[in-house]
């Protein structure tokens, strides 16, 4: 079990958090909780590169949901970079493949 740990960083688009580790039933709130402390813009694309997400469950999930519509909230974007295989198969499997834009890495994704 790999605790979860997520970085901020900003690019002109809007803030970047990596997110590192397991996004499960123990760490889930973790997310939500610290893009309430983000000062997301109107027209601003937040994004979510997943490249050391380990693992994610149905809370995980649920946490990008409330990502997504923390975002729409304040009139923002969300894209989701550098989802690992695995967790790219559990977005595809509930249909969030559908409703978050995908990028190969986080330079993709902040491109205007």
């Amino acid at each position: 079990m790999n605790p979860l740990k997520i970085t901020t960083r900003d690019a002109s688009t809007g803030p970047v958090l990596e997110i590192i580790g397991e996004l499960d039933h123990t760490t889930a709130t973790e997310l939500p909780n610290l893009l309430t402390t983000l000062r997301l813009q109107p027209g601003q694309r937040l994004i979510l590169d997943l490249a050391g997400m380990e693992f994610c469950d149905s809370s995980g999930i649920s946490a990008l949901i409330a990502a997504r519509n923390l975002a729409h909230a304040a009139q923002a974007d969300i894209a989701l970079a550098a989802v690992p295989d695995h967790i790219l198969r559990v977005l595809r499997i509930v249909g969030l493949d559908q409703i978050f834009p995908l990028h190969p890495d986080s330079d993709a994704a902040t491109q205007p």
